[in-house]
């Protein structure tokens, strides 16, 4: 028997740097160059390969392991791998067969790069792994056959195909039934689901989107909006805080007009909106819609509030006109009444920004010397890169925490 050990390669300044992934497993055929783990420091990941060919006989390392140059990764019977290649298989040559005269030869697999690693940053891999990439199996543009953002979509736009002028995604086919494992139910899909779902796809294939998250102090607004009453009858005004959050959104937007406009990528053009028509998601017994509330600058709280009643009320009842779906500035995505902080809210196209609201939470902040209890508002803003840049996103945080803040809540109301 001959057994080989495999090492950890130079590698270049890679040292004491953590194992992310085990590519392999015992008892595994190998070749050459097959990825076998992936390391990663703070400044890229590497994948490792082999050195050799053979079946896995033991293996060193697990996810976690710190490792250098020379330490041992696994141990190979290249005696076996002869052996198995050397030994004839009659049923693999009935497979072959069968699958000559009834279904097309399988798709030949893709072959690991000859280089000795696979270079590619963290950001990169994770931005890949979210895609359904493998890092493996695209090809590099910079030196050393370092893989870019640009490489990964290339490669994700290679894995379409075009039919009579229109792209149309690859179809997988799962290798297992549901019903395989157990009892299931079949429903068609909701009609405003069935709709909206394109459109979040597009929404999530074609615009870059980067999700900025931040706390605003709402107290003061707070303080101020369960305050407010009708001076003649002396009853309590009911505003709901999504009311001030769209005000201040208008405002942000005159400030901010690359937030409220579109792009035309066929004529590699910007279309600014000159209006204000905000968005905004309505859960909806018959799923999720987005409606515009038109002209938002030319109202007050009040108005604000009360067309918000309105026009949810209208998509509840599915009374809505199809048009008000669409010519929207900016969409806001409020969760706050029923949970949660951050999340990632998906723009929607043709717009390039929206706006995710959380639920409102109490925090002990430090104030001149003294912990004092806020009440904060958790918001996670999307934006398409394309044209908003992260300090773009990050001043458009900043005017909305100084609207919904201390120095500007009372001025919302005017």
């Amino acid at each position: 028997m001959s057994s080989k050990d495999i090492l950890v390669p130079n590698i270049g300044d890679f040292k004491d740097v953590e194992v992310i992934e085990v590519l392999v497993k015992t008892g595994q055929n190998i070749k050459k160059n097959d990825s076998l783990i992936t390391i990663e420091s703070d400044k890229s990941s590497v994948e490792v390969p082999s050195t050799s060919d053979g079946i896995i006989e033991k293996i060193n390392i697990k996810i976690g392991d710190k490792v250098s140059e020379g330490d041992l990764i696994l141990t190979v019977n290249e005696d076996a791998k002869e052996e198995l290649e050397k030994k004839p298989s009659k049923e693999k040559k009935v497979e072959v067969t069968k699958t000559s005269l009834s279904e097309p030869a399988p798709a030949a697999p893709v072959t690991q790069s000859t280089s000795s690693v696979k270079l590619a940053s963290p950001k990169i891999r994770k931005f890949a792994r979210e895609l359904g990439a493998n890092v493996a199996q695209i090809q590099g543009s910079q030196r050393s056959g370092r893989v870019t953002e640009e490489d990964v979509k290339k490669f994700i736009k290679s894995q379409v195909s075009v039919d009579k002028g229109r792209i149309e995604p690859k179809k997988y086919k799962d290798e297992y039934s549901h019903e395989e494992f157990g009892d299931i139910e079949t429903k068609d899909l909701p009609r405003v689901k069935k709709l909206s779902g394109p459109q979040l796809v597009r929404s999530w294939t074609e615009i870059p989107h980067v999700t900025q998250h931040d706390e605003i102090d709402i107290t003061e607004m707070e303080q101020f909006r369960t305050s407010l009453f009708d001076h003649y009858t002396g009853e309590k005004i009911s505003v709901t805080p999504l009311a001030f959050i769209t005000r201040a959104v208008v405002n942000a937007l005159k400030d901010f007009p690359n937030f409220n406009c579109s792009i035309d990528p066929d004529q590699n053009k910007v279309v600014y909106k000159k209006y204000y028509h905000i968005g905004f998601a309505v859960d909806t017994p018959h799923g999720l819609m987005v409606p515009k509330l038109r002209d938002v600058d030319q109202m007050n709280i009040k108005e604000i509030g009360d067309e918000l009643k309105r026009v949810s009320k209208q998509c509840r009842d599915l009374k809505i006109d199809k048009k008000e779906f669409f010519g929207g500035s900016m969409t806001i995505s409020s969760l706050g009444g029923i949970g949660g902080t951050f999340f990632t809210p998906i723009i929607n196209p043709p717009e390039v920004a929206i706006l995710g609201i959380g639920r409102s939470f109490d925090k002990l902040i430090k104030i001149k010397n003294q912990l004092v209890n806020r009440k904060i508002l958790p918001i996670s803003l999307s934006y398409d890169h394309r044209i908003i840049d992260g300090a773009e996103g990050a001043r458009f945080c900043v005017h909305l925490n100084k609207s919904l803040g201390k120095d500007f809540a009372f001025k919302l109301a005017v």
